[in-house]
Parts: C-alpha cells; structure tokens; sequence
C-alpha cells in the first residue's frame, strides 16, 4: 500500500519552527485541505494517491495536505483501541473550486464532491484492492475516471464485484475529458 511519505522535502520556502524542515505555501486558489494525524497504531489518516500541491507542518503528528480544483485523492481514516480497529474509512473525493457546491467530510476543508465512500475495514480493503488494480494497469489512480470511483462505491456497497478498469476504458475517459472541454 502507497503512503504519501510524511518526511520527504518539500523544497518550499519557509522553515517548521519544531523540526527546522521546509514547509511549502498552500497554493493560489487552492480550495481542498485535508488534515492529516499519524499516532501510529491508534489513529492515522493518510493520502492514499493524489497530487498534493502543497502541505504544512502543524506538528510532529500533524499536517495539512491542500489539493487544486480538480483533483482526485483518497483519504483513509483508521482508529484502533486496545481492542483493535474501532473505526476505518475511506473516501475518493475530487477537489472543488471556490465557490462550486461540495459535501462535508470530517478533516476535509471546506469539502469535496465525493466520488465513493467506504467504511468498515472489509471494504477499505476491496477499495484499496480496487486501487492497487488501477496502479496496475500503468495508470496513476488521480488519472482514473471519476465515473469509476463511482462504479466502484457503489458496487462495494452493495456487496457485488466491480468492473475492472482497463486502458481502453482509460482511453475512453481522456477522449471524453478532451470532447467536454
């Protein structure tokens, strides 16, 4: 499973005051921040794909990953106790403009269209199995239609298998993308 990696460069002006390492500045018109904890083995929440355009340190075990409008990410929540995961959730939401109509997800500001959203850790795991599928194939999972992380939502909860996502449906979608614009 792919992690965003919390300690790499950010090469970016501007210096966290408790660990001394680069912070990078939100983008222009940057409208989607998801916040990030890691207390390992209790309560993490990570990006699992997405083109973070730039991310803030806020402390050792906290940052805020901010994405431009248009940009699709998965955002995995997961919270143990001594008894074992109490909590597990993952959502594949796309980045809205400002101004533009948006669902509510908990540590996402202000919001995102949600594409799919997953919980129980029986299905987290068909989704990030449905993700790994994708990587696959040779696509970048932020590249991947939004109709698919629809399809694949919609088919985890309803308890039936999904459609695979091929390069010809890739294909399909980024002639599509290219015909609306």
């Amino acid at each position: 499973m792919r992690r965003i990696d919390f300690d790499a460069a950010l090469g970016s002006p501007g210096l966290s005051p408790r660990s001394g390492r680069a912070i990078a500045a939100p983008p222009q018109g940057a409208s989607t921040e998801v916040e990030l904890t890691w207390i390992e083995g209790r309560h993490e929440q990570w990006i699992r794909f997405g083109r973070v355009a730039a991310e803030r340190i806020l402390s050792r075990r906290t940052r805020v990953a901010a994405f431009r409008p248009g940009a699709v990410f998965a955002f995995v929540r997961w919270t143990s106790n001594d008894f074992g995961t109490i909590h597990s959730n993952i959502a594949i939401a796309l980045a809205v403009a400002p101004g533009e109509s948006h669902s509510t997800l908990p540590f996402v500001r202000p919001g995102a269209e949600i594409l799919a959203r997953i919980d129980g850790w029986p299905k987290v795991q068909k989704a990030l199995e449905a993700i790994d599928a994708v990587e696959a194939v040779g696509i970048d999972a932020c590249d991947a239609a939004p109709d698919h992380w629809r399809h694949i939502g919609n088919r985890i909860a309803a308890g039936l298998p999904f459609r695979p996502y091929s390069l010809e449906r890739h294909t399909a979608w980024l002639r599509r993308r290219a015909v609306e614009s």
